[in-house]
Formats: C-alpha cells, sequence, structure tokens
C-alpha cells in the first residue's frame, strides 16, 4: 500500500490519534471467558494461577484486543469501519485492575481503496506496552 501524506480521506490524515481507557475487572475477564468458551483456569482460578509464572490470574490477550476494535469502531476511523486484519503482538500480561490504554493511529492511507493502516497498541498505568499490531480496514463509502 502506497503512503499518501498529504492526502486527505474522510478528514483523515496519517498522524491521526484516538485513545480509550478501561479499567479491567474480574467480570469482565468472567464474561470474556462465558461468551468465547476460554475457561483457562490461568484466567479465572487464582489457586491455579499462583503456581504460573503470572502468580496471579491475567486477562485473556483478545480481550485487549478486543480494546482495539472499540476504539476504531466507534472512534478511529469510526462507525462503519470494516476491519480487515490485525496482526498482535502480546507483550505484556494484563491483570485484574489494570488500566488499559488503547492507542490507534493512522500510519498510511490509499484513498483509491478507502484503505487504512493502523498502528495499535494497549499499553497498562505503568506505561508498559501489552500488546502491539497493526490494523487494516476499511472506510464504508
Amino acid at each position: 500500500m502506497e503512503t499518501y501524506k498529504n492526502d486527505e480521506l474522510r478528514g483523515l490524515r496519517i498522524g491521526d490519534e484516538a485513545k480509550d481507557e478501561k479499567i479491567i475487572t474480574k467480570e469482565d475477564v468472567q464474561t470474556f471467558a462465558n461468551v468465547t468458551g476460554d475457561h483457562n483456569p490461568v484466567h479465572l482460578d487464582e489457586d491455579y494461577a499462583k503456581d504460573t509464572m503470572f502468580k496471579k490470574c491475567i486477562a485473556h490477550g483478545m480481550l485487549s484486543a478486543g480494546l482495539i476494535s472499540k476504539v476504531i469502531g466507534t472512534q478511529l476511523p469510526g462507525y462503519g469501519t470494516i476491519y480487515l486484519g490485525q496482526t498482535l503482538n502480546f507483550k505484556k500480561p494484563v491483570y485484574i485492575g489494570d488500566t488499559i490504554t488503547t492507542v490507534v493511529s493512522i500510519q498510511k492511507i490509499n484513498p483509491e481503496k478507502r484503505l487504512l493502516i493502523l498502528d495499535t497498541y494497549c499499553k497498562n498505568q505503568k506505561d508498559k506496552v501489552v500488546l502491539e499490531g497493526e490494523a487494516t480496514v476499511m472506510l464504508p463509502e
């Protein structure tokens, strides 16, 4: 995909950024487990988790990834955006009680195809990146 540094599409420009913040709760983790069927005890069983490398329960990695989807679908680029792809690199665990800040920014724009390449990452309250990747999305007509 070619990068268009000066072209605009729906008023969007390279470097535009959106953020959102969420505290991860035990209820979030339980709900995610129930919806997906992923009842891995590292997420739900404190006794099990204390004997793992994490020492306590961690949130599902895809729960954090879902926070990226929220920003893309509601803020940048926003409503009607079609998610075409996403790379994900899980860097650090997310624990119950962590405050996760999700950041999405426009890296490339292809106005002819209405495609954007977005830098995506989540960081915790200690400013440590817990998840990073790149999304490809299509804007609605």
